[in-house]
């Protein structure tokens, strides 16, 4: 059995107090309510985390309950979330706002519905828009290579990480999608990977690339039993002390990497399913083959790394456009 090392608090794996306010009998029946229509715990944990946000920035304005509030009071607290900043002086993202808006829509809706409240303050509160902006950083498939070859695969949590980021790269899985997997849901007689209850509570199956399951085999022959603990219950990748993965601790794990490799970008995981995407498209994959492994509902939300991959488009242009040379 592997050493375990000592388990560090992170202040984002903690929920914000707000069980002595008024919310907190609202927010265990509505949570309760999501989760008997099937919602998952990833939708139930994001919802809660917006929900209780609120709740405090409420609370240091005196307001105890969700029927005390307004229209008004909810477009406070948008302009205050359009305002805040980070600890490191950066803004949330219209995304990251728009989300947060958006389950406290579902809240007051939900609120209204069970005559919580006589009317829903939220129903004509707009959402923000997201602008279409293309990844701000796309990794080369030299970069990629540089990533995968950074943890020291003579240790088991050398061999765990770089299968991570293997399958990473190999499947343009979500983070929150591979902490889930359990053993059984890798099937390496047919090279297939089981996703079950990703975004929007959908599965689907995704081809295993052969080097992605070469690295699998390994780390299940040589690594996983020496990272197992009490705690494990079938998760196919065990932190070093013994839990399941979460989405923080895997975006840690990759940026730590980064680092070590000298890539100096902005994000972690999410950059591999970029790179997946891309790198297919610019070999000639057929979008709607990389919008079935994205698992994405509408091909729009696809058509983005269409304008990243630009280097079919270099090559086309340099072969077919009639004006190859530059005129004088």
């Amino acid at each position: 059995m592997a050493l375990r090392k000592k388990r560090h608090n992170h202040h984002h794996d903690r929920k914000l107090p707000i069980e002595h306010t008024g919310f907190f009998a609202y927010l265990q029946a509505y949570l309760e309510g999501l989760a008997i229509k099937g919602f998952s715990q990833q939708t139930q944990y994001r919802h809660e985390s917006h929900i209780r946000r609120f709740a405090v920035w409420c609370e240091a304005r005196d307001l105890d309950s969700p029927t005390e509030i307004t229209k008004p009071i909810l477009e406070r607290y948008q302009k205050h979330l359009y305002y805040y900043r980070k600890n490191d002086g950066t803004p949330l993202s219209f995304t990251s706002q728009q989300v947060m808006v958006s389950s406290l829509k579902s809240f007051f809706k939900w609120l209204t519905q069970k005559n919580h409240l006589l009317y829903n303050p939220a129903s004509e509160l707009e959402l923000p828009k997201p602008p279409k902006r293309l990844p701000k950083t796309i990794l080369s498939e030299a970069d990629v290579i540089k990533l995968l070859n950074q943890p020291d695969i003579q240790t088991p949590d050398g061999l765990r990480d770089r299968t991570i980021m293997e399958l990473f790269y190999s499947s343009g899985i979500r983070r929150t999608e591979l902490a889930n997997l359990k053993v059984y849901d890798i099937d390496l007689k047919r090279s297939i990977l089981a996703i079950k209850q990703g975004k929007g509570n959908k599965d689907r199956n995704l081809p295993l690339g052969e080097c992605a399951q070469a690295w699998f085999e390994k780390y299940l022959d040589e690594a996983r039993e020496q990272l197992t603990g009490p705690l494990d219950d079938d998760r196919l990748f065990i932190t070093d002390y013994g839990e399941p993965f979460n989405g923080g601790h895997l975006g840690r794990l990759v940026k730590r990497y980064m680092k070590q490799a000298g890539i100096n970008v902005t994000g972690s995981c999410h950059l591999f399913r970029h790179a997946m995407a891309t790198h297919m498209l610019e070999h000639g994959a057929d979008i709607r083959f990389i919008q079935a492994m994205l698992g994405h509902d509408d091909i729009s939300s696809t058509q983005i790394y269409t304008q990243v991959s630009v280097e079919k488009l270099r090559e086309v242009h340099r072969a077919t456009h009639p004006a190859k040379l530059c005129r004088q």
